[in-house]
């Protein structure tokens, strides 16, 4: 079975000075020669070094403390959550599960064997606990593949102990530096290995195609750069969706939402054939994600309004009915979406969207300049916006309302998205629109919330009245949500003049 750590690291180039004394750095009082190990590592990847390109590793590693198969999985620089599995022949399902999403149907190979000699040191403060392991590593590499070669390097790297503060870091960081000890310019040992190894003449290309550092020129290239960023987003969070990491369903979702509604409300630019289907492969994934979302942050809503309420006005079993309700839909959630990004249909919904920037589907209107093709589609998403938002407003508070402020919601989300695209290109304008679309969407967001809270609490009530329970609670938190229902379309005018201010794109 495997299991987590996170590791927080810093790597540095040496050279035959070795490493500085590092006595008084911080709570530093005393450095433990901990001896030398010998560790052997072979590392996979796919053909074209697609886990390399978004600096995720899976090797095989004898020697040490910790043998066994480690997948390495990027979580901010110098950051990393390294996932261990036991020792064994071939990569286990349970890691390799973990990068479907970037591997696929490709093979997973060995390509870089790395042998290391590590002189290690701990760090110790004044009462023998351990803040940060430092080593020398003597680093051989050899490339598995094609034409490369050997390299062979020394270097520092400080791993900050578990539970410790990466403050300390900064300490040895200062340290290092004085001593006159440079960062590396490689994240890892593993990409120095494959630049180092390299056939002469390789160069590094994106599995989409793009070469990296390309920057986008025309309308058409600003919206696959948005797209592809959300592309990406959806397969870093992969692994972590499949994990259970808190939040992480959540931002696959937004992410989907926002390609999708790129793709739709830049749609002149492209090929509808090519970008429509997309688009509804797109809608479903939300959708699949969406679901036990959405009834957990209904279940927070409704739990800290009731604990909000003094412990008289709170008549029976309602406590224990809400968790109930959360949990009886929450169960099974964790496998059906473990099933989901398992499935053929979400693999292809991958394979499209590469294939979206190896061969992009680009009508003419794509090659114009941004400035033109670009805020024509944002002031179309914000005319639709406005329509809506204006209706909503002179609609009579009611069941109607609440139907057009919540299709009010989702076209303001849409135009909020198709700004943050052409940010880059529009500049201010656009930033302010995304910005002035996003609290609009908060707002109306707090009130689509309100109204499926209290359809849940009619739910609740008719099963508390049937079970012979008192229903008086359900009824007060049935009117706190009817008036913070209010307060929101009284707040709407205001906010919605404040957003119409902004809009100058």
């Amino acid at each position: 079975m495997a299991d987590t750590k996170r590791e927080i690291e810093r790597k540095y180039e040496s050279d035959d000075s070795g490493l500085p004394d590092l006595t008084g750095v911080g709570a530093v009082t005393a450095v433990l020669d901990k001896g030398v190990v010998e560790l052997d590592a072979t590392y996979y990847d796919t053909p074209d070094e697609r886990l390399a390109a978004t600096g995720v590793t899976l090797r095989r590693r004898t020697g040490g403390s910790d043998a066994g198969w480690h997948l390495k999985l990027p979580v901010a620089p110098g950051v990393r959550d390294e996932i261990r599995a036991p020792l064994s022949d071939t990569a286990p399902d349970d890691l390799t599960a973990l990068l479907r999403s970037r591997v696929r149907d490709a093979e997973l190979r060995p390509v870089v064997r790395l042998r290391s000699v590590r002189d290690v040191r701990h760090l110790l403060d004044a009462d023998g606990r351990l803040l940060a392991e430092a080593s020398v590593d003597a680093v051989t590499a050899e490339r598995l593949t094609g034409k490369g070669g050997l390299a062979q390097w020394t270097e520092i790297e400080v791993e900050l102990a578990d539970g410790g503060d990466p403050a300390f870091l900064d300490l040895v960081d200062k340290r290092l530096r004085k001593a006159g000890v440079r960062p590396s310019a490689s994240p890892s040992k593993l990409a120095r290995a494959l630049t180092e190894t390299a056939p002469k003449g390789k160069k590094g290309r994106r599995g989409d195609g793009r070469r990296e550092g390309a920057q986008p020129v025309t309308a058409g290239d600003h919206v696959l750069a948005y797209v592809r960023t959300q592309r990406d987003t959806i397969v870093a969070l992969d692994p972590a969706v499949r994990r259970g990491v808190e939040d992480s369903v959540h931002q696959m979702r937004v992410a989907t939402r926002r390609a999708r509604s790129a793709l739709r409300a830049y749609r002149a630019l492209f090929d509808r054939a090519v970008t429509e289907p997309i688009g509804a492969e797109l809608k479903w994934l939300a959708g699949e994600l969406g679901v036990d979302r959405d009834r957990e942050v209904l279940a927070e809503r409704l739990t800290a309004d009731l604990d909000a309420l003094p412990d008289t006005l709170v008549d029976g079993p309602v406590a224990g009915r809400l968790h109930a309700r959360a949990e009886g839909r929450r169960g099974g959630s964790r496998p059906h979406l473990t099933g989901v990004l398992d499935s053929l249909r979400y693999l292809g919904l991958l394979d499209a969207l590469d294939a979206l920037f190896t061969d992009p589907p680009l009508r003419k209107a794509a090659g114009r300049k941004p400035s033109k093709a670009l805020a024509k589609a944002v002031r179309e998403e914000y005319r639709r916006v406005s329509g809506l938002v204006e209706q909503a407003i002179d609609t009579p508070p009611g069941h109607d309302r609440d139907v057009a402020l919540h299709e009010a919601r989702k076209k303001a989300k849409r135009t909020r998205y198709a700004a943050e695209a052409a940010t880059p290109a529009l500049g201010h304008p656009a930033a302010a629109l995304a910005t002035s679309m996003k609290s609009l969407t908060q707002l109306l967001g707090d009130h689509q919330d309100s109204v499926m809270a209290r359809l849940a609490l009619r739910e609740l009530s008719a099963v508390a009245h049937a079970a012979g329970e008192n229903t008086f609670t359900y009824g007060l938190l049935y009117g706190h949500e009817e008036r913070r229902a209010a307060a929101v379309e009284e707040e709407l005018p205001q906010v919605w003049k404040k957003a119409r201010s902004r809009a100058s794109v």
